[in-house]
This record gives C-alpha cells, structure tokens and sequence, in this order.
C-alpha cells in the first residue's frame, strides 16, 4: 500500500514539474540548472543534498512567489535526477500589518505546488513567538495582535517627534528576530534562501538596525550592509529583541519550548541573480499556475512592506495637519508626489500613476479616504486617530520632553494635568481619571510609558543612517520637481 502511495505522489509531483517547467523560458530553465548546481555545492556535493534543510520565507508577494517556484522546481527536478532531494522548510510571520490577500496568495501558491502532502516539506507560521503549521483560515491570535500592536507603539516612540516617519520599524526588529529563530526550530536548517536585490537587502540590514537601536540593542556589527552578515547581526541582537522594553514575565517566549537549537548551523544563500525573466514574463506563471492575485497599486507605490499605502498617506496627513501647522490635504499630497516620483523612476505604466493620482488626488475623495484609512489602521493595527497622532508626537521619552508641545497642539484641555502626567510615569500615583486618559490617548499601559518616560529618543545618529540609505546611483528624471530632495525624504522617513 505504501509502495502505491509513493509512485502515486511522485507521479504527481513529476506533474507539477512539468506544468511549472511548461512556464519557464529558456533563461529561465539555465538558471534552474544553475540553482541546482549552486545548492548540490552548498550542501557538499549531490551525494549529501538529501540531508540538506533550507529555509524560505513567505510573504504572499510578487517577487516571493515566484522564488518559491522557482525553489520548488528545483526540489522536484534533484528528485527526477537522484534518489533523494533537499528538503524545505516554508515559514511566515504574522503580522498585525499583514492583508489578507497576501495570506491567500501564499495558500494558492502552495496548494499549486503541492507541498502540503509532501514529506520533503515543512509549512509553518509563527504567531506570537509560536510556531505552528500553515492555516490560510486562521487569523492572527489575539495575544498576537496585541503584542504586535504594543511592539510596534514602543519602538516607533523612541523617534524624535521631528524626525523621519519611521514609525514602523517594529517590523524590522519583529522579522529579524523571527529569522534567527525559525531557523532554529527543530533541529535548524543549513541555509536561508533569499532573493531579495542588493539594495533590498541593505534596506532591511539598516532598518534592522535601527530599530534595533530604538529597542536599546547595541550590536558592535558593522560590516556587511547584505544579508551576508544577516545572521552575525541577530547574533548579537539575541533571542528576545525587545527586552529593555518589557520584564521577563511579560513577553511570550519562543514555542513550542525546548525545540530550539541552542547553536545555529545556517548560512545565507543569495540566488538574487537566479530570477532572470522580466515582470511581464512572470505573469502567465505567477497568475495562471500560482493564481497569485496582484494589488498592483498597493505592491508599487506602498513606502513600508509593515504598513498599506493608504495609512501611510493617512499619517503623512496626520503630520502636515498637527505636528506641521499645514492641511491634512496638503501631507496626502506630498505622499502623492513622492509616490509618483518613486513610480516613474521605476518606470511603471502610466496607468498606475493615474490610479494612484485618482486615489489619492482627487480632493472630493479625500475625506472618504481619510476615514476609511482610519479604520483600516484601527482594524489591522488596533491603533486609533488619537494614537497615531501621540506615536507622531513621540511625548514620552526624555523624561516627558516633548509632552508640553503634544497637549497643546492636540489636548490643551489636558495643559493643566501636566504635573500629574509626569508624576503618573515617574510611578507614582493619580487619578484614576488622568491614568485612564494616558492609556486611551497612547494605546499602552502606564507602566510601559513609564519605561519610555526613563528613555532617550533615538534622534541624530539615526537621521545620519537614515541619510546613508539614500541610493544616489540612480539617475533622477528631468523635469521632476524637488526629485532628489523628495528622495532623500522618503528613505530618511526609514523605507
């Protein structure tokens, strides 16, 4: 029965070969021999491939989906060719920020390539530091989204509230520590396969370490800006990234317990340079095999892979009206222009700008979209208008600094609590009334303010980083108003 079984699976695994190879161009099946060839020299020769592990992350995007067919392929072709394969393991994180059509995309992904049933596969997720199998139909748990929305608050505190929009750099430091513990997990894994371009990479290495900075991390690494130096960096980092903000007995610790290798094994392997075909290429695979469905707007104009376009232009908008003495109209717009800027430096259809010119252009819809973008950002962050405009004004670190400035700006009803609001975060006590006001108007408990009360923020030495992610290699546009100086804003703003 077994013995029936297996020549059943291996009859249709060697069909799902087949369709995917029937997608493939000719470059695209060289450098599916060449994957082969680079993974047969990792693992130290084709005799051991069968005993070599490799992590793939999922994210439900574009790019990613078609690296995991690409991996896939490669499985499958070794297992044509020698009596073992490697083996893979697919892992994502839940994020608060994570849509549902990316969660999709990843189901109709591996469904297509059939690695449920396949023993030669692992596919995982990990939820509030637990790791679990892969469920398309399970949202994030509720002590998931809860961390992930305090996680987020503290580390986009420790900003100046006049520096960059990097409010979002929890993702950073949520990912990275995500990769050096799946990479762990039960008995670890040989490499991490990424294919993410060089400026990618250094994008992530440099958002990680900055908000590894905000999270009271010192890492001394200073070399590679790649993910060649990824897992030396969370070395560093350790297991738990966000213990200055939170005591032992507040966090979750990583699960299942005792399943994490105390030594991790795993390299980095870059097959950036493997994905060789175009966009337009890729569609027919990525849509009529994969049944990847593409939000071609939010993918191309987003500035955080953490956070919709529509609540970072919300939040643009937030900054002009309060923190800028401008129109929430005016903010929306500069987000419009630095988009467009960004799009046709990419030299996008002209189809895309217009859409996005007509979401986020167009004065009459503005009003609509500034509410549905608040209830976006309170259903998938759990943060509300009043909560963003506090992360905006950072007033809690540096003893209270910046507290002043933040009432009057958008509490002067509250200017004559201010001795009680700095008693209440030095940990003494207070009206039950001002306690709650601090909860509701900062979405977090008083003792953690308190922490951030005791901290400093993270201001000049992270503009100067941010400043270094500028890529001054790419030619600006001519007749593009203010194009580099629109530049150096947005990757200042931590993207």
């Amino acid at each position: 029965m077994t013995s029936i079984h297996d020549q059943a699976m291996n009859y249709v695994y060697q069909q799902v070969l087949q369709r995917l190879l029937g997608y493939f161009s000719r470059a695209e099946r060289t450098a599916l021999q060449l994957l082969i060839q680079r993974l047969a020299v990792a693992a130290g020769g084709m005799e051991h491939i069968g005993d070599y592990k490799v992590l793939a992350i999922q994210s439900g995007s574009r790019d990613n989906c078609y690296t995991l067919a690409l991996l896939r392929a490669a499985q499958l072709t070794i297992a044509t060719r020698s009596p073992a394969t490697f083996r893979l393991r697919i892992a994502s994180l839940r994020l608060n920020g994570a849509g549902s059509a990316a969660i999709e995309n990843m189901q109709r992904t591996n469904s297509a390539l059939f690695v449920y049933d396949d023993p030669r596969v692992e596919v995982l997720m990990v939820d509030d530091r637990e790791v679990l199998p892969f469920n398309h139909l399970v949202p994030i748990s509720d002590a998931g989204r809860e961390s992930n929305r305090v996680n987020l608050l503290l580390v986009g505190h420790r900003r100046a509230w006049s520096g960059g929009l990097d409010l979002w750099d929890d993702g950073y430091l949520a990912t990275g520590e995500f990769y050096g513990q799946i990479a762990r997990w039960d008995g670890g894994v040989d490499a991490l396969i990424f294919s993410d371009t060089p400026r990618q990479q250094k994008q992530f290495i440099d958002g990680l370490k900055r908000s590894a900075a905000k999270a009271g991390l010192q890492p001394s690494y200073a070399g590679e800006s790649s993910y060649a130096g990824l897992f030396t960096l969370l070395d560093q980092l350790g297991s738990d990234c966000y213990h200055a903000f939170h005591a032992d007995d507040e966090r979750s610790q990583w699960r299942p317990l005792g399943q994490f290798e105390a030594c991790r094994r795993a390299a980095c392997l870059d097959i950036h340079d493997m994905l060789v075909s175009n966009l337009e290429e890729r569609w027919p695979l990525l849509t009529e095999f994969l049944g990847f469905q593409p939000d071609e707007l939010s993918t191309q104009i987003s500035d955080s892979e953490f956070v919709s376009p529509s609540i970072s232009a919300h939040v643009r908008g937030l900054q002009a009206c309060f923190v800028q003495g401008r129109s929430y109209e005016v903010g929306v717009a500069q987000y419009l222009q630095r988009a467009l800027v960004m799009m046709r430096r990419k030299r996008l259809p002209e189809r895309l700008c217009e859409q996005a010119i007509e979401v986020f252009g167009n004065p009459a819809a503005l009003s609509g979209q500034r509410q549905r973008a608040a209830l976006e950002a309170q259903k998938n962050l759990g943060l509300s208008e009043a909560q963003l405009l506090c992360l905006l004004f950072s007033p809690f670190v540096d003893r209270g600094a910046g507290l002043e400035r933040f009432l009057r700006q958008c509490h002067p009803g509250m200017l004559v609590a201010m001795p009680d609001l700095h008693r209440a975060m030095q940990g003494f006590a207070v009206a039950e009334q001002v306690m709650q006001w601090m909860v509701d108007v900062s979405g977090l408990p008083v003792s953690l303010i308190g922490r951030l009360y005791r901290m400093e923020p993270m201001a000049e030495q992270l503009a100067a980083a941010s400043m270094a992610l500028i890529d001054t290699t790419l030619p600006v546009d001519a007749g593009e108003p203010d194009a580099s100086m629109l530049l150096a804003d947005e990757w200042s703003a931590g993207r």
